[in-house]
């Protein structure tokens, strides 16, 4: 197999980006209030704030949106759109939303009260939000070895299935109305959940009686790292092994931003018919009728080839080789990072990076801020800023949009981070001068730490 890692496609349409000076940028962050999500998208070279809704697709997406049906009802586009993501969840009810966390929010206000509690592996930034928002508590239940950065385990994803029996004898079976697994784990570094791990789960929700969810944004990269490390399953497809895992559970929610391969859209699955009327009857009220929940017939089209491309394995093999190369290439210069490399972003450990920075001056925002300035690059902080006193580790993720950047946008970003390594002594910490009640992180204002 060669060593050169090449892009499983070629390029059709460009779009430019623009270089600024470091003075401009210096101004520009300013201006943001230090908070990357303020900045002008056109003023960043590099875009690695997320992979959410930014990558790029395919002609075949493409073709499939000159056929979007916009009919208001019954549209032949939602038709598709079901029939594809039956074809891979398995799940008996398919009810698209514009996006991820639109489908965490009708789930959570349907089946969660105030006083419950909802396991998860790692809770992300709008999951726990929209847990918290019903009044219920986000509990994360990662493995130990997953809130270990610079520790190398195979599936950091796993959720404590110990820790897990462990909080239903201490709250009681009917204050958790569901269990969530997170795949990849995206909080915890992109990293991937076992198998065995699912199954273990799925059997403690069978045996007390308690839906088991998936947050199933990654599920393709999770299936992809499954086949290459976990036991069997070298010889399955993607396809088949997330088949398999979703086979033990009852329903999900998805952002089909990130492996539905389009810049739109989401859906929430489930098993449960009484369940899904309710969810149905919610989502006319805020998202639309339940053929179409928010979406243009266009956007079920791309999502509908999106899950299934997705699913291919040279563009798996290159999505999961072209990250590892960024945190292989830095981690050798000493660049501590969440080991080994997730699916979709490679993750800094901000507290190790500049342990001269108290958590309370940010330091994950403040290196995310230091590569604005160096090198125009957009990251985002996952910690102190992000989840408050709920953080348990400050990471930066370097989150690489599908089938947008080469490698050699990729050595460019390595040889930023470098050049902040070598003078990460002179970083400054920043303290918040505005937060928002929730998901301070979109809108906070910060300044420079006295």
């Amino acid at each position: 197999m060669p060593r050169t890692i090449i892009e499983p496609f070629r390029i059709k349409s460009v779009e430019p980006i623009r270089w600024t000076t470091r003075a401009e940028r210096e101004q520009l962050l300013q201006a943001a209030h230090y908070n990357l999500f303020l900045l002008p998208a056109e003023d960043v070279l590099i875009d690695l704030l997320t992979d959410s809704g930014t990558g790029a697709m395919s002609t075949h997406q493409w073709a499939a949106v000159m056929e979007g049906d916009e009919s208001y009802a019954g549209s032949k586009s939602y038709d598709h759109f079901r029939d594809a993501v039956q074809g891979i969840f398995g799940y008996r009810h398919v009810i698209p939303t514009h996006q991820g966390r639109a489908a965490e929010r009708i789930l959570f206000s349907v089946m969660c009260k105030k006083g419950d509690v909802v396991p998860n592996n790692t809770h992300f930034d709008t999951t726990r939000a929209n847990v918290e928002f019903a009044g219920a508590e986000a509990l994360d239940l990662v493995i130990a070895e997953g809130k270990q950065p610079g520790l190398a385990h195979p599936f950091k994803g796993n959720m404590d299935v110990a820790a897990l029996e462990a909080a239903i004898a201490r709250v009681g079976r009917e204050r958790i109305p569901l269990v969530m697994l997170t795949v990849t784990n995206n909080s915890g570094g992109g990293q991937p959940v076992s198998m065995e791990n699912v199954r273990q789960v799925s059997a403690v929700c069978r045996r007390h009686k308690i839906p088991f969810y998936f947050d199933a944004c990654r599920f393709a990269e999770n299936a992809y790292f499954i086949k290459l490390r976990e036991k069997g399953y070298a010889e399955k497809t993607p396809r088949e092994i997330a088949q398999e895992m979703f086979s033990y559970g009852d329903g999900c929610t998805m952002s089909a931003k990130k492996d539905g391969m389009a810049n739109i859209g989401g859906f929430l699955c489930t098993n449960d018919d009484l369940l899904a009327q309710q969810e149905k009857d919610l989502l006319i009220l805020t998202e639309g009728y339940p053929t179409y929940g928010g979406l243009a017939g266009r956007d079920l089209e791309a999502i509908a080839v999106g899950v299934q491309e997705a699913l291919q394995e040279d563009y798996l093999r290159y999505r999961i080789a072209s990250t590892a190369y960024l945190g292989n290439h830095i981690a050798e210069q000493g660049v501590p990072i969440v080991q080994p490399p997730g699916g979709h972003a490679i993750y800094l450990d901000a507290r190790v990076f500049l342990p001269h920075l108290p958590l309370e001056k940010f330091p994950g925002v403040a290196l995310a801020a230091e590569l604005y300035l160096e090198g125009g690059i957009r990251s985002v902080e996952i910690g102190s800023l992000m989840f408050g006193a709920a953080a348990k580790m400050d990471l930066v993720r370097l989150a690489i949009p599908r089938r947008v950047y080469t490698q050699s946008h990729i050595d460019y970003v390595v040889e930023i981070i470098l050049e902040v390594w070598r003078n990460r002594e002179k970083i400054r910490g920043l303290e918040l001068t505005y937060e928002a009640p929730f998901l301070r992180h979109f809108t906070a204002h910060l300044k420079p730490a006295l």
